[in-house]
């Protein structure tokens, strides 16, 4: 795995932590629907997200949450409802889009606690 496939595989981890100790359960991890991945999709209660995770070490190429782009959002979706129909339809429950960013301290300063920043409901479509 590259350096950085590591680095991302990293901050999924994080994140599902994160949310767990929020309360969160977490249903599925990279999930897959054809090409199209979502990182988490995640519940708790009658809420379901479907969670992006983008990992950073630095900020040298600005916040996490910028790397999420528009093409990006529509294969999320995508996934988000070929899991939805492999499920029923999940009726009573209330669906949205997160987006969690993970940043990790420099390579010089690998042992600074990671910053992880949630985002609910972080877009529409």
């Amino acid at each position: 795995m590259t350096a950085r496939g590591q680095l991302g595989r990293e901050g999924e981890a994080i994140a599902a932590r994160h949310l767990e100790d929020a309360g969160w359960t977490v249903l599925e991890r990279n999930y897959r629907a054809g090409r199209n991945e979502v990182d988490l999709i995640v519940r708790r209660g009658r809420t379901v997200a479907f969670v992006e995770v983008k990992a950073r070490r630095g900020t040298g190429f600005g916040h996490p949450l910028e790397a999420i782009t528009e093409r990006k959002k529509g294969e999320i979706a995508k996934v988000a409802r070929a899991w939805m129909h492999a499920r029923g339809g999940l009726r009573g429950l209330s669906l949205r889009f997160d987006a969690v960013a993970v940043q990790f301290g420099s390579a010089r300063d690998a042992s600074r606690v990671p910053h992880v920043d949630h985002v609910a409901d972080a877009w529409r479509l």
